[in-house]
């Protein structure tokens, strides 16, 4: 039996992770649950105090149903060692594709993360492998590749 699963992200603006990664990964913002306009109508219909609330979207989750939801949990502590785990975005697309056009594929890509707040931390392609993808952080410092 399979087990659903949602990714929990640490962070400090957690509006401004689930904004980035839904257009990253095209993901949509997950709207409030059912019968609540927002999501501070919830968060206070489940009793939240009014300081923890005003915080913006802090999910996303796949249109088509297939990926996981990814929560962006807003936590004091900041980031200090690399990530254990970290997101790949698959922008190349098949092996059978030339690999100088899936470069140019994953170069495009870290070129629009880029613009929306990432960091082009370096590109890697080794001699004799058929492999290229370019290491990148997120908004908030967070380790993830393009490949």
């Amino acid at each position: 039996m399979t087990v659903r699963f949602q990714l929990v992200m640490n962070c400090a603006d957690a509006d401004l992770m689930a904004r980035f990664w839904a257009a990253a990964l095209g993901y949509q913002l997950e709207p409030p649950p059912a019968g609540f306009a927002t999501w501070d109508d919830w968060r206070r219909d489940i009793g939240l105090p009014e300081s923890e609330l005003g915080g913006g979207a802090d999910s996303i989750s796949d249109p088509d149903g297939a990926g996981p939801r990814i929560w962006f949990q807003v936590s004091p502590d900041g980031k200090t060692v690399p990530n254990r785990l970290h997101i790949d975005v698959r922008a190349s697309g098949e092996r059978a594709i030339p690999l100088e056009t899936r470069r140019q594929q994953v170069d495009a890509e870290a070129q629009r993360l880029a613009a929306l707040g990432a960091t082009v931390l370096g590109g890697e392609i080794e001699p004799g492998l058929d492999h290229y993808a370019v290491a990148m952080k997120d908004p908030e410092g967070n380790e993830f590749d393009i490949n």
